[in-house]
């Protein structure tokens, strides 16, 4: 097997993408996250996850797909969870982690179900970035595939960071979304 070149574009696409989610995290611990309650981080691997960036008034707890993670919680985001009750985080993060599920649309009505009401999900996902593990990375969502997999949310913020050298292909998205009661 042939070593694989990894363009200049993605090295700095990725640092762009890495200081993303750290700006993200800081923005909306400071601005959202600003009362006590209980955070679910989803799939936060080896970085350091959403801990260093929230009060010690939130409680962190984490889910993973991986039973070898050490995470609070071990499922399939993807599927119904038993080990996860209803409306029961007031918080949940989700950085750089749709884009790897087979199942999207099912993640989302996932995260929605264990959400409470009035709770605010924390999104990021990359858009013009090579593929790249943990795989599979399956997917690559825009501004509008955004709007269609959180139509059961109020999207408060949906913000990218664009590609310099060519409009239209953002390096990344956050978005910020409440569950509201139906």
């Amino acid at each position: 097997m042939s070593d694989i070149i990894v363009s200049q574009m993605d090295i700095d696409h990725l640092k762009i993408i890495r200081q993303s989610i750290i700006d993200f995290m800081i923005y909306v611990a400071k601005h959202y996250a600003n009362k006590p309650g209980i955070l679910l981080d989803i799939a936060p691997q080896i970085y350091e996850g959403a801990k260093p960036f929230f009060l010690q008034s939130i409680k962190i707890e984490t889910f993973d797909i991986n039973p070898a993670s050490g995470c609070t919680y071990i499922g399939d985001i993807c599927t119904y969870n038993n080990c996860l009750k209803n409306d029961i985080f007031d918080y949940i993060v989700c950085t750089e982690v749709l884009e790897h599920t087979l199942q999207p649309f099912n993640a989302v009505a996932e995260i929605w179900r264990i959400l409470k009401p009035g709770g605010i999900i924390f999104l990021s996902v990359p858009f013009n970035l090579r593929i790249h593990g943990p795989l599979p990375d399956c997917w690559r969502f825009t501004e509008h595939g955004l709007r269609v997999l959180l139509k059961d949310f109020s999207i408060l913020e949906l913000n990218n960071i664009e590609t310099l050298e060519r409009q239209l292909m953002p390096v990344h998205y956050t978005v910020v979304a409440q569950k509201l009661s139906k």
